[in-house]
């Protein structure tokens, strides 16, 4: 397969991974807390939580804190396989 050929595939299949969650989800996104929250009131009308946040923090902030966090976590990922790819290219007569 030719490089460009399988570039263009690798960018239509990332447009579809951006692009078909928001079709089928319809812009209806919750968090797991959310859901938690609600089946707990269903299951039990009277529970009153025992525990509350100090403060609670803007919707955009606690995904800005999210998209961090990944971003974050991919740059430690990627630098660790460059790291250990790079390594293994090494040749052995090489460490000067």
């Amino acid at each position: 397969m030719k490089l460009a050929t399988r570039n263009i595939l690798l960018l239509i299949g990332v447009v579809l991974l951006a692009v078909v969650p928001l079709i089928v989800v319809n812009g209806e996104f919750g968090g797991a807390d959310n859901a938690a929250e609600a089946l707990i009131q269903e299951i039990h009308p009277t529970y009153v939580p025992w525990f509350s946040s100090f403060f609670e923090l803007p919707a955009e902030t606690e995904s800005m804190l999210f998209a961090l966090q990944a971003a974050i976590g991919a740059g430690v990922i990627g630098y660790v396989i460059g790291y250990f790819k790079g390594k293994s290219r090494k040749k052995p007569n090489d460490d000067a």
